[in-house]
């Protein structure tokens, strides 16, 4: 059961273990079922990884994220204005949206990348209109609160403890699911690696009593 890390991508095992393990390969009838040392396909491997990193990607907070109350406070503040009110006259509720989401590009919104991800219509921007409102009237951190169809709800986070004595409720960048998830992937693909390099290289294969 000797190890051997002068070449792992070729085997792990030394000359005398790959050599009982051909022998055993080679003595097993396993039912008449054969079983060769073919190596794992190529496209399987790229399958995996893309799968890997897909999910993590899938549910990053730069894809997965709901948008927040925050990024629409400046659309509030603009629906009354009367460039918007002008639009609305003139080209109805497409208008008007076009127009506020213009006036805030004016301003240089810190929320500008969001906004561009999560557009809504004027309907929709009035249906969370009055919400948002009253969260600015609490005076409330709107960056902890999001847009759930037509309501506005505290998110569903917990992350730090606050200097009131309350839970930052803001999806962070990193989480412990990542780094949980990393671990086990990482275990996962190195258990593999390990399992198949202790075999005999797939260049050898087994002849099965000649069928």
């Amino acid at each position: 059961m000797a190890w051997k890390f002068d070449n792992p991508l070729f085997s792990l095992s030394d000359e005398e273990q790959n050599d009982k393990a051909r022998k055993l390969w080679e003595a097993e009838g396993l039912g008449g079922i054969t079983e060769d040392n073919n190596r794992l396909p190529r496209p399987v491997v790229w399958l995996l990884g893309l799968t890997i990193i897909s999910a993590f990607l899938m549910t990053f907070p730069l894809w997965g994220q709901r948008p927040q109350a925050a990024i629409y406070a400046e659309y509030v503040a603009a629906m009354d204005s009367p460039r918007v009110q002008a639009a609305q006259a003139a080209g109805g509720d497409q208008a008007a949206m076009a127009e506020i989401v213009r006036i805030v590009r004016e301003g240089q919104s810190k929320y500008e990348a969001l906004q561009v991800r999560h557009p809504l219509s004027m309907n929709e921007l009035r249906l969370v209109k009055d919400q948002i409102i009253e969260l600015q009237n609490s005076r409330v951190d709107l960056e902890e609160y999001t847009i759930v169809g037509y309501k506005v709800l505290l998110a569903n986070f917990e992350g730090n403890w606050k200097a009131d004595g309350t839970r930052e409720r803001k999806q962070p960048w990193w989480d412990k699911g990542y780094t949980i998830d990393i671990f086990y992937v990482t275990y996962f693909c190195l258990a593999v690696m390990i399992a198949v390099k202790r075999l005999p290289n797939y260049r050898w294969q087994p002849v099965h009593h000649g069928h």
